[in-house]
């Protein structure tokens, strides 16, 4: 599942989000009360990252959680 085309763009479009903020790996794992590897993590695809986890990292970033779904969506699986 990490490595669906679908969960692949999700990780991309997370990092483009998190770049796109000017926020670091660390800046966000702080955000989300959590460690920087686990922001690692999830950009390189060793941890899944759930939608509650999903919701915060949009919001940390001020992406707009239903645009990154919707790019996500036009991905063929």
């Amino acid at each position: 599942m990490l490595y669906q085309a679908r969960y692949i763009a999700l990780r991309q479009e997370l990092v483009q989000a998190r770049v796109r903020a000017g926020i670091t790996q660390l800046q966000l794992a702080q955000s989300l009360h959590k460690v920087q590897s686990f922001v690692s993590k999830v950009e390189t695809g060793e941890r899944y990252l759930d939608v509650l986890d999903f919701l915060a990292w949009c919001e940390a970033v001020e992406a707009s959680a239903e645009d990154v779904l919707r790019k996500i969506k036009m991905v063929t699986p």
